[in-house]
């Protein structure tokens, strides 16, 4: 891999993880445009890192207070978000749905769904979900009225994002204001959700080529896309957050169903 491919790539990953327009999609089309080859499981490791580590250097105040609130239960009660005891049910509750999903369906999702022909209905099915929601949305729950069902349902929702083109984010922001959640608590409650799936998605996957070692000669553009996608991701998270306290998500919705389309011709094409 050059150095221009992992920075690339490394953009296009701190970018399309924490807007609602698939990550995996962008993934797959950047390469096929531009002739690139497969990038490998030790850049997607690196990938999963950065990313993680964007969402811990954004919300540390928040994934601190509730650690803390936790293990040292204090009688003020957080503006922002549930005290931190349930905050920290909430979001392990919530994660359970997508590891489950994870350890059940990982290998025929990888077998049977990893197909360029599933991207766009998956692009296109949920981006109208999207504006469903949208619609729907009485915006009436901050993140300190998040419930246990609400936690349920919008993890339920993290575990069908496994499909490609589905997006991580895009689904549980969905989910989120299908619960009255407003726009920026269903943000953040994805954001921080995201936490436990993607340390464990990094993990497992370094415990893969642990015996492999970081490929001869590709050290430097390991770390240019790391820090690409670090930095990326976390300019990424806080334009959107400030984004969604004023705006509608109709934007995304717009672009997902033009980037299906567009893909949809590709394929028609014999491309992709």
């Amino acid at each position: 891999m050059t150095l221009k491919q992992a920075i690339v790539l490394g953009a296009v990953q701190g970018l399309t993880e924490f807007l609602p327009i698939s990550s995996s999609a962008h993934l797959i089309l950047v390469p096929w445009i531009t002739d690139w080859p497969d990038q490998g499981l030790t850049f997607d490791v690196v990938l999963h890192a950065a990313t993680l580590l964007a969402i811990l250097t954004c919300f540390w105040r928040d994934i601190g207070g509730i650690l803390r609130e936790s293990f040292q239960p204090s009688s003020a009660r957080s503006l922002e978000r549930p005290e931190g005891r349930p905050m920290l049910l909430f979001l392990f509750l919530g994660t359970l749905p997508a590891a489950i999903a994870g350890m059940l369906a990982e290998e025929w999702v990888a077998t049977q769904l990893r197909t360029a022909e599933i991207i766009p209905v998956t692009l296109i099915f949920f981006a109208l979900m999207l504006w469903l929601a949208e619609r729907r949305a009485t915006l009436k729950k901050g993140l300190e009225k998040t419930s246990l069902t609400d936690a349920l349902w919008v993890g339920t929702a993290q575990a069908v994002a496994l499909i490609p083109g589905t997006s991580r984010s895009g689904i549980t922001i969905t989910a989120g204001l299908f619960r009255g959640m407003t726009r920026e608590a269903a943000a953040r409650f994805s954001f921080l959700l995201a936490v436990p799936i993607l340390a464990a998605a990094s993990i497992k996957k370094l415990l893969e080529i642990n015996q492999l070692g970081i490929p001869e000669g590709e050290a430097i553009s390991l770390a240019a896309g790391f820090l690409t996608a670090l930095i990326v991701g976390h300019v990424t998270i806080k334009v959107f957050i400030r984004f969604l306290q004023k705006k509608t998500l109709y934007v995304f919705v717009h672009y997902r169903i033009l980037l299906g389309i567009v893909i949809l011709i590709i394929l028609q094409r014999g491309g992709l």
